[in-house]
């Protein structure tokens, strides 16, 4: 959301404010400041295991009176988490217009991701405008007679990727700290970067992950990086079977920014994340997701993203297919990316506004080396 915050405030015909409820906090404060957000309500709702009907009350409740008082025109609200249901039930129940950035990614189980689809398919429904990143979001929608104005737009995830790239690439200081933070990577050997942490795969998923990185870090080629969540589930199982194996470099959860540096490092990302679905393919960066399903199917059909699982076999087979296979590396490195070109704020806001604008519109075919126009690859890696 932060690429269409800041093109409001740009806006002299707009008085927009930002709420947020504190969810996901070790990632939010530091993207609040990477952007220069400022924040006109911080609801704090967020408590140590806290059940999820228990945040839903609290936030409701909490919300509420702020919607009350700042009687907004319109709210934005993004994605699929439990932030964005709350947001788009209060703003329904006061009869307020929703605009839902991100809308009509689909995975059509409701156990996977959970409880994410269920959330995006509660606010599709109280949204008045459905900004689709795609259009194949927009004809999940379409499909699903949803009463919104539909508007493809990108996502605006690679708007933030973009920015953040020319950020890094701009200040040679930053870059330099940045690459001095990594100085026990090794530069001839490839690095996978994992990131992990769906609820669907806690316990034997997970189990079964963590068995497949240390078989993959008995490679000599290799070398892997897992910024480890800090949710119990998640760091029990990759500390006791992962902790002090050569190859394998644990760290903390990274900001935003800096991950992104690493992201570009990268050889191949194996992750269960979904922004990293979009966020790598733009860095001509193969991805690895360990789901058996995915709410953004373009990637894989362009041949930028292939699904493994949690099963140990499986994902070491990939791996180490992308690893010794230069041909099917260069095919997926060199696919597609089909979920943005880096202006999708601009059209939400132009949307918003009533202003003429192009929906987004993907390239048909694959063509080597494509990127976003002001989005650069990797360093490392060619364009051609």
């Amino acid at each position: 959301m932060a690429p269409v915050v800041a093109l409001l405030n740009k806006e002299p015909s707009i008085a927009s404010t930002v709420c947020v409820t504190g969810q996901h906090r070790e990632m939010l404060d530091q993207v609040l400041s990477l952007f220069d957000i400022d924040t006109g309500h911080d609801l704090d709702l967020m408590r140590p295991n806290q059940p999820l009907n228990e945040l839903i009350a609290r936030a409701i409740a909490a919300l509420d009176p702020v919607v009350a008082a700042e009687r907004p025109d319109t709210i934005l609200v993004h994605g699929d988490t439990t932030t964005a249901l709350v947001a788009s039930m209060v703003a329904f129940h006061r009869r307020i217009p929703v605009g839902h950035v991100e809308a009509g990614l689909r995975t059509y189980d409701l156990a996977q991701p959970w409880p994410e689809e269920f959330n995006r398919r509660v606010v599709d429904v109280a949204a008045a405008l459905l900004f689709a990143p795609t259009p194949l979001a927009k004809a999940n929608l379409i499909a699903e007679r949803t009463q919104g104005r539909i508007v493809v737009t990108g996502n605006t995830v690679i708007d933030a990727l973009g920015a953040v790239v020319r950020l890094i690439d701009a200040d040679s200081a930053r870059l330099a700290a940045l690459n001095d933070r990594f100085a026990f990577l090794d530069p001839d050997k490839r690095l996978l970067l994992v990131t992990g942490h769906r609820r669907e795969n806690f316990g034997g998923g997970f189990d079964s992950i963590c068995r497949a990185l240390a078989d993959l870090a008995c490679r000599d080629d290799l070398q892997i990086v897992y910024p480890v969540h800090l949710n119990p589930n998640v760091r029990e199982p990759v500390m006791r079977t992962l902790a002090g194996r050569a190859n394998v470099h644990l760290i903390d959860p990274l900001d935003y920014l800096t991950f992104v540096h690493l992201m570009r490092r990268a050889s191949i990302v194996l992750t269960d994340s979904g922004g990293i679905q979009e966020e790598a393919p733009s860095l001509g960066i193969p991805v690895l997701v360990m789901r058996d399903v995915t709410e953004r199917p373009e990637a894989i059909a362009s041949g930028a993203v292939k699904l493994v699982g949690t099963d140990e076999a499986r994902i070491v087979g990939n791996v180490a297919t992308l690893l010794d296979d230069k041909a099917q590396y260069d095919a997926m490195a060199r696919s597609t990316n089909p979920y943005g070109d880096g202006h999708a704020a601009e059209r939400i806001v132009n949307s918003l506004l009533g202003r003429p604008f192009d929906e987004y519109a993907p390239a048909a075919e694959p063509r080597a080396g494509q990127t976003p126009p002001d989005l650069p690859v990797s360093r490392r890696r060619s364009s051609t």
